[in-house]
């Protein structure tokens, strides 16, 4: 028996707000606990980005205000 076949004889607010609803609550924790990672993971990408970046600006300023290198 296909979801599809299920799902025929319902009203329209079972398809559409009931399953939903029900699935948030329960697998709403995993999605939460999911989006904080990605969101960290991004954070800490961005946070390393900027130190590399920085790092590099300043290897570069005084690297050319020095003249003679290492």
């Amino acid at each position: 028996m296909a979801v599809r076949e299920i799902f025929a004889g319902m009203p329209w607010w079972v398809k559409w707000i009931a399953v939903p609803v029900i699935a948030i609550v329960v697998f709403g924790g995993l999605i939460v606990s999911l989006v904080t990672f990605v969101v960290g993971l991004l954070f800490k990408i961005l946070i390393f980005v900027v130190l590399v970046g920085g790092l590099v600006f300043v290897v570069r300023k005084f690297m050319s205000s020095s003249g003679s290198g290492w």
